[in-house]
Protein backbone atom coordinates (compact mmCIF):
# COMPACT_ATOMS: atom_id res chain seq x y z
CA UNK A 1 0.00 0.00 0.00
CA UNK A 2 0.77 3.34 -0.56
CA UNK A 3 0.13 6.37 1.35
CA UNK A 4 -1.29 9.57 -1.46
CA UNK A 5 -2.77 12.63 -1.53
CA UNK A 6 -4.87 14.85 -3.55
CA UNK A 7 -5.96 18.96 -3.16
CA UNK A 8 -9.18 19.41 -3.66
CA UNK A 9 -9.90 23.30 -3.14
CA UNK A 10 -6.41 25.52 -1.99
CA UNK A 11 -7.23 28.77 -1.30
CA UNK A 12 -9.78 31.58 0.25
CA UNK A 13 -12.74 30.33 -1.88
CA UNK A 14 -12.13 27.10 0.41
CA UNK A 15 -9.49 24.65 1.27
CA UNK A 16 -9.52 20.35 1.15
CA UNK A 17 -7.39 17.97 0.96
CA UNK A 18 -7.62 14.07 0.96
CA UNK A 19 -5.35 11.67 2.15
CA UNK A 20 -5.78 7.76 1.34
CA UNK A 21 -3.65 4.46 2.61
CA UNK A 22 -4.17 2.29 0.16
CA UNK A 23 -7.18 2.10 -2.41
CA UNK A 24 -9.50 0.64 -0.72
CA UNK A 25 -8.95 1.96 2.77
CA UNK A 26 -10.23 4.91 4.54
CA UNK A 27 -10.14 8.01 3.20
CA UNK A 28 -8.86 11.39 5.37
CA UNK A 29 -10.37 14.96 4.65
CA UNK A 30 -7.77 17.73 5.80
CA UNK A 31 -10.02 20.09 6.20
CA UNK A 32 -13.84 20.91 4.61
CA UNK A 33 -13.34 24.57 3.25
CA UNK A 34 -16.05 23.32 0.09
CA UNK A 35 -19.56 22.21 0.79
CA UNK A 36 -19.95 18.50 0.24
CA UNK A 37 -21.38 18.56 -3.15
CA UNK A 38 -18.72 19.90 -4.33
CA UNK A 39 -16.09 17.45 -2.49
CA UNK A 40 -17.72 14.92 -4.23
CA UNK A 41 -17.58 16.38 -7.75
CA UNK A 42 -14.04 16.73 -7.44
CA UNK A 43 -13.28 13.26 -5.58
CA UNK A 44 -15.44 11.72 -8.57
CA UNK A 45 -12.07 11.39 -10.87
CA UNK A 46 -10.26 10.08 -7.95
CA UNK A 47 -12.12 6.86 -7.48
CA UNK A 48 -13.21 7.90 -4.02
CA UNK A 49 -16.59 8.90 -2.22
CA UNK A 50 -18.24 10.76 0.55
CA UNK A 51 -19.33 7.17 1.93
CA UNK A 52 -15.70 6.55 2.16
CA UNK A 53 -14.36 9.72 4.11
CA UNK A 54 -13.81 8.07 7.44
CA UNK A 55 -12.83 11.25 8.84
CA UNK A 56 -12.24 15.14 8.92
CA UNK A 57 -8.80 16.42 10.40
CA UNK A 58 -9.17 20.20 11.32
CA UNK A 59 -6.60 22.69 10.73
CA UNK A 60 -8.55 26.01 12.58
CA UNK A 61 -11.92 27.08 12.35
CA UNK A 62 -11.74 29.66 9.48
CA UNK A 63 -14.56 29.28 7.54
CA UNK A 64 -12.82 28.74 4.29
CA UNK A 65 -11.20 25.78 6.29
CA UNK A 66 -14.28 24.42 7.75
CA UNK A 67 -18.09 24.85 6.24
CA UNK A 68 -20.55 24.38 8.09
CA UNK A 69 -23.33 23.04 4.95
CA UNK A 70 -20.70 19.61 6.14
CA UNK A 71 -22.84 19.21 9.63
CA UNK A 72 -25.49 17.40 8.39
CA UNK A 73 -23.14 15.18 6.35
CA UNK A 74 -21.53 14.19 8.93
CA UNK A 75 -23.87 13.46 11.26
CA UNK A 76 -25.41 11.08 9.09
CA UNK A 77 -22.60 9.50 7.86
CA UNK A 78 -20.94 9.47 10.96
CA UNK A 79 -17.97 10.76 10.10
CA UNK A 80 -15.20 11.52 13.04
CA UNK A 81 -13.91 14.95 12.88
CA UNK A 82 -10.71 15.59 14.48
CA UNK A 83 -10.23 19.19 15.94
CA UNK A 84 -7.53 20.62 18.51
CA UNK A 85 -8.75 20.38 22.14
CA UNK A 86 -8.11 24.31 22.15
CA UNK A 87 -10.65 24.66 19.69
CA UNK A 88 -13.29 22.02 20.17
CA UNK A 89 -15.97 24.82 22.72
CA UNK A 90 -15.47 27.09 19.81
CA UNK A 91 -16.30 24.06 16.87
CA UNK A 92 -19.67 22.86 19.35
CA UNK A 93 -20.82 26.79 20.12
CA UNK A 94 -20.70 27.41 16.09
CA UNK A 95 -22.57 24.20 15.10
CA UNK A 96 -25.11 24.48 17.84
CA UNK A 97 -26.22 20.58 17.65
CA UNK A 98 -25.28 18.19 20.47
CA UNK A 99 -25.18 15.63 18.38
CA UNK A 100 -21.99 16.66 17.31
CA UNK A 101 -20.19 16.18 20.43
CA UNK A 102 -19.88 12.30 20.26
CA UNK A 103 -18.23 12.88 16.64
CA UNK A 104 -15.71 15.11 17.79
CA UNK A 105 -12.21 13.51 18.69
CA UNK A 106 -10.14 15.94 20.06
CA UNK A 107 -5.98 16.75 19.78
CA UNK A 108 -3.08 17.29 21.14
CA UNK A 109 1.02 17.36 20.60
CA UNK A 110 0.44 13.22 21.06
CA UNK A 111 0.19 11.30 17.58
CA UNK A 112 -3.65 10.09 17.04
CA UNK A 113 -5.27 7.51 15.03
CA UNK A 114 -6.25 9.86 11.84
CA UNK A 115 -8.48 6.77 9.98
CA UNK A 116 -7.01 3.15 10.34
CA UNK A 117 -3.73 2.75 9.38
CA UNK A 118 -2.54 6.19 9.14
CA UNK A 119 -1.35 8.55 12.23
CA UNK A 120 -1.03 11.58 13.22
CA UNK A 121 0.83 14.55 15.07
CA UNK A 122 0.21 18.12 15.30
CA UNK A 123 2.09 21.27 15.83
CA UNK A 124 0.94 24.58 16.49
CA UNK A 125 1.55 27.10 13.71
CA UNK A 126 1.79 30.92 14.73
CA UNK A 127 -1.97 31.69 12.84
CA UNK A 128 -4.62 34.60 13.76
CA UNK A 129 -5.54 34.65 17.80
CA UNK A 130 -6.50 31.29 17.92
CA UNK A 131 -3.50 29.61 16.07
CA UNK A 132 -3.93 26.96 13.28
CA UNK A 133 -1.85 23.29 13.42
CA UNK A 134 -0.31 21.70 10.78
CA UNK A 135 0.34 18.16 10.64
CA UNK A 136 2.84 15.30 9.47
CA UNK A 137 0.61 11.95 8.51
CA UNK A 138 2.45 8.59 8.85
CA UNK A 139 1.69 5.06 7.36
CA UNK A 140 3.52 2.43 5.93
CA UNK A 141 3.16 3.68 2.84
CA UNK A 142 5.14 6.91 3.25
CA UNK A 143 4.99 10.67 5.07
CA UNK A 144 3.21 13.56 4.62
CA UNK A 145 3.94 16.83 5.68
CA UNK A 146 0.71 19.57 5.78
CA UNK A 147 0.85 23.00 7.09
CA UNK A 148 -1.08 26.21 5.72
CA UNK A 149 -2.47 28.97 7.20
CA UNK A 150 1.14 29.98 9.15
CA UNK A 151 2.65 33.13 10.10
CA UNK A 152 5.96 32.54 9.83
CA UNK A 153 8.11 29.72 9.89
CA UNK A 154 9.50 28.35 12.75
CA UNK A 155 12.26 25.93 13.79
CA UNK A 156 9.37 23.48 15.05
CA UNK A 157 8.12 23.44 11.40
CA UNK A 158 11.48 22.56 10.21
CA UNK A 159 11.90 19.75 13.33
CA UNK A 160 8.56 18.49 12.36
CA UNK A 161 9.19 17.92 8.53
CA UNK A 162 11.73 15.75 8.65
CA UNK A 163 11.37 12.58 6.15
CA UNK A 164 8.60 13.39 3.82
CA UNK A 165 7.49 11.93 1.25
CA UNK A 166 5.61 14.71 -0.07
CA UNK A 167 5.31 17.59 1.57
CA UNK A 168 2.72 20.51 1.57
CA UNK A 169 3.43 23.90 2.41
CA UNK A 170 1.50 27.72 2.25
CA UNK A 171 2.62 29.84 -0.50
CA UNK A 172 -0.10 32.56 -0.33
CA UNK A 173 0.92 36.25 -1.80
CA UNK A 174 3.30 38.16 -3.16
CA UNK A 175 4.24 41.10 -1.40
CA UNK A 176 4.52 44.02 -3.74
CA UNK A 177 0.89 42.39 -5.44
CA UNK A 178 -0.31 42.72 -1.67
CA UNK A 179 0.48 46.16 -1.23
CA UNK A 180 -1.01 47.30 -4.34
CA UNK A 181 -3.74 45.79 -3.97
CA UNK A 182 -6.95 47.23 -3.10
CA UNK A 183 -7.40 45.45 0.17
CA UNK A 184 -8.07 47.56 3.37
CA UNK A 185 -4.66 47.86 4.71
CA UNK A 186 -6.22 46.56 8.15
CA UNK A 187 -5.91 42.86 6.38
CA UNK A 188 -2.81 44.04 4.73
CA UNK A 189 -1.03 44.12 7.66
CA UNK A 190 -2.97 40.94 9.32
CA UNK A 191 -1.69 38.86 6.16
CA UNK A 192 1.63 39.99 6.21
CA UNK A 193 2.52 40.86 9.83
CA UNK A 194 3.54 37.46 11.24
CA UNK A 195 0.50 35.51 12.47
CA UNK A 196 -1.04 35.62 8.64
CA UNK A 197 0.83 34.03 5.91
CA UNK A 198 3.24 33.10 4.39
CA UNK A 199 4.38 34.95 1.25
CA UNK A 200 5.99 33.43 -1.56
CA UNK A 201 9.40 33.86 -0.39
CA UNK A 202 9.11 33.11 3.30
CA UNK A 203 7.49 30.00 1.77
CA UNK A 204 10.47 29.18 -0.23
CA UNK A 205 12.87 29.78 2.45
CA UNK A 206 10.93 27.40 4.48
CA UNK A 207 11.16 24.78 1.69
CA UNK A 208 15.03 24.98 2.00
CA UNK A 209 15.59 25.19 5.31
CA UNK A 210 13.37 21.47 5.27
CA UNK A 211 15.34 20.60 1.83
CA UNK A 212 18.66 21.23 3.85
CA UNK A 213 18.07 19.33 6.96
CA UNK A 214 17.24 16.50 4.76
CA UNK A 215 20.73 16.68 2.82
CA UNK A 216 22.55 17.09 6.22
CA UNK A 217 20.41 14.22 8.07
CA UNK A 218 21.41 11.70 4.70
CA UNK A 219 17.09 11.54 3.68
CA UNK A 220 15.87 11.57 0.57
CA UNK A 221 14.30 14.68 -0.63
CA UNK A 222 10.00 14.73 -0.68
CA UNK A 223 8.93 13.46 -4.15
CA UNK A 224 6.40 15.85 -4.71
CA UNK A 225 6.40 19.92 -3.22
CA UNK A 226 2.99 21.25 -2.51
CA UNK A 227 2.14 24.94 -2.71
CA UNK A 228 -1.43 25.67 -1.17
CA UNK A 229 -3.28 28.57 -0.16
CA UNK A 230 -2.44 30.87 -2.97
CA UNK A 231 -4.26 33.64 -2.90
CA UNK A 232 -6.03 34.80 -6.89
CA UNK A 233 -6.01 38.54 -5.99
CA UNK A 234 -2.37 38.67 -4.46
CA UNK A 235 -0.10 36.09 -6.61
CA UNK A 236 0.62 34.99 -9.47
CA UNK A 237 1.20 31.10 -10.95
CA UNK A 238 3.82 32.53 -12.97
CA UNK A 239 5.65 34.40 -10.29
CA UNK A 240 5.90 31.27 -7.91
CA UNK A 241 6.95 28.44 -10.85
CA UNK A 242 9.93 31.17 -11.55
CA UNK A 243 10.64 31.62 -8.21
CA UNK A 244 10.66 28.22 -6.83
CA UNK A 245 12.54 26.85 -10.06
CA UNK A 246 15.35 29.11 -9.21
CA UNK A 247 16.06 25.94 -6.71
CA UNK A 248 16.80 22.92 -9.05
CA UNK A 249 15.92 20.61 -6.12
CA UNK A 250 12.34 22.12 -6.06
CA UNK A 251 11.96 22.77 -9.76
CA UNK A 252 11.23 19.36 -10.66
CA UNK A 253 9.14 18.37 -7.76
CA UNK A 254 7.15 21.50 -7.77
CA UNK A 255 2.98 21.25 -8.03
CA UNK A 256 0.60 23.90 -7.21
CA UNK A 257 -2.36 23.68 -5.94
CA UNK A 258 -5.46 25.50 -7.63
CA UNK A 259 -8.87 26.68 -6.33
CA UNK A 260 -11.04 25.31 -8.32
CA UNK A 261 -10.18 21.60 -9.34
CA UNK A 262 -8.30 18.75 -7.77
CA UNK A 263 -4.74 17.71 -8.29
CA UNK A 264 -3.92 14.22 -9.40
CA UNK A 265 -3.02 11.34 -6.37
CA UNK A 266 0.57 12.41 -5.29
CA UNK A 267 1.84 9.15 -4.13
CA UNK A 268 4.07 9.15 -0.93
CA UNK A 269 5.99 6.37 -2.41
CA UNK A 270 6.08 4.40 -5.71
CA UNK A 271 3.87 2.16 -6.52
CA UNK A 272 4.84 -1.67 -6.49
CA UNK A 273 3.34 -4.83 -8.47
CA UNK A 274 0.83 -4.94 -11.58
CA UNK A 275 -2.33 -3.55 -11.32
CA UNK A 276 -2.08 -1.03 -8.78
CA UNK A 277 -4.93 2.21 -8.58
CA UNK A 278 -4.28 5.61 -8.21
CA UNK A 279 -5.42 6.21 -4.81
CA UNK A 280 -5.36 9.67 -3.68
CA UNK A 281 -5.51 13.33 -5.28
CA UNK A 282 -5.62 17.02 -3.73
CA UNK A 283 -8.22 19.51 -5.48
Amino acid sequence: MSLSLSILASGSGGNCGILRNGAGGSALLIDCGIGPRTTAQRMQPLGVGLDDVAAICLTHLDYDHFNMTWLSEILRRKIYLHCHEDHVDALLARANNRDLAPRVRPFNGQAFLAVPGVRARSFALPHDELGSFGFVFDARGGRIGYASDLGRCSGELVRHFRGLNVLAIESNYDPRMQINSSRPWSLKRRIMGGSGHLSNQQALDAVRQILDRCQKDGEELPRHIVLLHRSRQCNCPRLLRKLFSSDRRIAPRLILAEQDRATSWLWARPQRGAGAQLELQWG
